[in-house]
């Protein structure tokens, strides 16, 4: 029978590296790689919000995808990108329930905004970069 105490964290870190993974590719890869700073900007500015708001949502993408991938954060980063995937799911309500629908449906990141909830939960499960650790100041002090 499968311990939770011993899958759990292995779970929460597959989450965490998923979410990672598709946050630095939907950040790097789609706004800079695809569409470049000015297209997405651009695209910001068209849909009625302010263009610097292109810049930060690619930005806070990449540096979520980078800390949920090294466990920095894991907690505080997660609740932190809930407001970007909301934004996304209330920018992709008209187009209806499908992603692959003209202008994509809400599902995609309606879950992935459960699945940020699901990462802030649990943790940052196994192989986390501790911080404080590496900073020296982690160090349990030996009892006697």
């Amino acid at each position: 029978m499968l311990d939770t105490r011993t899958t759990t964290p292995y779970a929460a870190l597959l989450l965490r590296v998923s979410l990672g993974v598709m946050f630095l590719a939907h950040g790097a890869l789609l706004k800079l790689g695809t569409f470049g700073l000015a297209g997405t900007m651009g695209f910001f500015g068209s849909i009625g919000y302010p263009p610097i708001f292109g810049a930060i949502v690619t930005f806070a993408e990449i540096g979520a995808g980078i800390a949920l991938i090294a466990g920095v954060g894991v907690r505080v980063v997660s609740l932190l990108a809930l407001p970007i995937l909301i934004g996304a799911t209330i920018q992709h309500l008209p187009a209806g329930w499908m992603f692959s629908r003209q202008g994509g449906g809400w599902e995609f990141p309606a879950f992935w905004t459960a699945a940020l909830l699901v990462q802030a939960g649990l943790g940052a499960g196994a192989h986390a970069l501790d911080v404080k650790r590496l900073l020296g100041r982690g160090a349990v002090p030996a009892q006697a």
